[in-house]
């Protein structure tokens, strides 16, 4: 079994963004927007700032209360993509129950979406016209071209189906060429849904739901789910189970969770350049 280490990749972007920030002033800044008080989305914040901090570029958090509403949200957002210095803007996500996301998603205008997952930007993605894509669904292709696995004619299951991570994924997989399976709740995980599968990417945020029984011998495995158990942050798949059977798969640390950061800064930057045309 082998690892998909995550770092060459996340150290050639590093140095391609800061040759391309040095000279640049001011300097881009990523606009940050957390509701609430969740560990896994605040350890993501906090990998972001030091990601930038490393390759000059600035952040600003915008931290905001969990029981907020939709509108108060909006209104929020408004102050903060139109704020002349932030130069991309991002909705840690999820978002608390009593928020449409997709509204708060379609508040950040499409120079400054770098996460790619607003409605305009989606319908941009689908016709071809974006320059940028959701960076978690780069990573997942990164990281399968840096490791030569292909997934034209791949049977690809993808479990969950959110903003961040599977509708993004499916899409580009489909794009790819892979033969998709969604699956949308741990019930839908099964020996029969799950074992003919030669890829398999876990979003669902669910603590080590994916066990090596589901699995056939030899598939590549993406953990790129996080969730909090017992107070400390772990991913969708159980590692020890997983690793008896397949060929491939992230590691618990440095697989997609790094390079989806580093990959942020690269939508930022393209935004950024863009905007300066």
């Amino acid at each position: 079994m082998i690892f998909l280490e995550a770092k060459p990749i996340v150290e050639k972007i590093k140095s391609e963004l800061q040759a391309r920030v040095s000279d640049v002033s001011p300097k881009p800044r990523l606009a940050i927007v957390i509701v609430g008080e969740s560990a896994p989305s605040r350890k993501f914040v906090e990998l972001k700032e030091a990601f930038a901090k490393s390759v000059g570029i600035e952040t600003q958090r915008y931290e905001l209360p969990a029981d907020i509403s939709t509108n108060n949200l909006r209104e929020r957002m408004r102050d903060i993509v139109h704020e002349p210095r932030n130069s991309g803007v991002i909705v840690q996500l999820p978002l608390p129950s009593q928020i449409d996301a997709q509204a708060i998603l379609n508040a950040i205008t499409p120079d400054k979406d770098v996460d790619a997952l607003s409605a305009r930007v989606v319908g941009d993605i689908a016709v071809g016209k974006s320059r940028i894509i959701p960076p978690v669904a780069q990573a997942v292709r990164l990281l399968l071209e840096h490791y030569a696995i292909d997934v034209t004619n791949k049977k690809m299951t993808v479990i969950g189906m959110g903003r961040l991570v599977g509708k993004p994924v499916i899409a580009w997989a489909m794009h790819a060429g892979a033969i998709i399976t969604a699956l949308n709740s741990t019930e839908q995980m099964t020996r029969d849904t799950l074992g003919d599968a030669d890829i398999v990417v876990a979003g669902i945020g669910v603590p080590r739901v994916v066990t090596g029984d589901m699995l056939k011998q030899g598939v590549v495995v993406l953990d790129i789910g996080t969730s909090e158990d017992g107070g400390v942050l772990v991913g969708d798949i159980d590692q020890e189970s997983v690793s008896k059977k397949a060929s491939y798969m992230t590691p618990s640390k440095g697989g997609i969770g790094p390079l989806t950061v580093a990959l942020v800064f690269k939508n930022l930057l393209t935004l950024f350049r863009q905007s300066a045309d």
